[in-house]
Parts: structure tokens; sequence; C-alpha cells
């Protein structure tokens, strides 16, 4: 048997398990990831233009990326469902990349973190931008997707440096 090295899914057994949290105080949680999507500089200014056959790709990554965070505990197995009391999903467009920077930001009252539903809300969005974009640009990469600030419950306050 492996040693489960502290990973709080995985039970004495090494048997993987939605972790038990109701003993856990009820607090103010507050998640924010970000991620990019690079493109190509033509397929940037088409975005920007607002010239994509299937729509404003921004506002409908944004909805998508909404959503995302809403549906994650039936997309990750063992996360808990939560009730979300604010998601916000920013996409901005970026000529350095060139491509669009999105940033997630997930708030609840709970007995555990919000950080998977960021995650998810990034991950969603990004893929609707690449979606919506493919048929001009198969080369986009996502990238840069991670946590940057946790708050809220027994571990406090995590802010990426």
């Amino acid at each position: 048997m492996t040693e489960n090295k502290g990973l709080t899914h995985f039970d004495a057994k090494g048997d993987a398990h939605m972790v038990d949290v109701s003993d856990k105080a009820v607090t103010d949680r507050i998640a924010t990831a970000v991620g990019q999507v690079k493109m190509n500089k033509e397929t940037f200014d088409i975005i920007a233009e607002g010239r994509a056959k299937k729509g404003d790709v921004l506002a409908v990554a944004q909805l998508a990326g909404i959503m995302g965070a809403k549906q994650c505990s039936t997309l990750i197995p063992l996360c808990h469902p939560l009730p979300i009391t604010k998601v916000s999903v920013d996409l901005d467009l970026n000529a350095h990349l060139p491509g669009v920077d999105i940033t997630a930001t997930v708030k609840t009252t709970g007995q555990t973190g919000v950080e998977m539903e960021a995650l998810t809300a990034v991950n969603v969005a990004a893929l609707t931008v690449y979606d919506m974009s493919k048929a001009v640009d198969k080369t986009m990469e996502i990238t840069g997707i991670r946590v940057v600030l946790k708050d809220g419950g027994k571990s406090g306050r995590f802010e990426a440096k």
C-alpha cells in the first residue's frame, strides 16, 4: 500500500473518497484562478474586431465560464456541490500574447473552498474561446491555468507570488 502523503481525497487504505467536511466551520470563502489562450495575430484580430462567424467570442466564453463553475461537482468526481454566491469571469484581449487573459473569481459561504470552481470556470471559458475560433486557428494554446488567490477556512489565505 502506498502512503497517501497528505492527499485528502484518499482514505487510509488508499481508496478515493469524498472528504467529510461536516465538522468544518462555515466561513466566507473566495478563490481566483487565471489562464490564457494564446493564438495567431490574425485570430486575435478577428476576435478583437468582432468578426468571428460564431458570434461574440468573449461574451459567450464569459457565460460558459460562469456555467462551468456552477457544474464543477458534476465534472470533478470528488468535489462537493456548493452553494456558490458569486461567479465573475473576465476575459481581456492581450495584444502582447497575442490572445486572451482569463480571470475567474468564485465566492461561497460554506465548509469547503471554491478553488476547483474557479479553475473549472477558467478552463471552460478557455475551451469556449478555442471552440469558437478553431475554424481559423487550430494552433491556439491554452496555458497558465492556476489558482492565484484562495481565502477562507482553516488554512487561511493563499496568494500566488
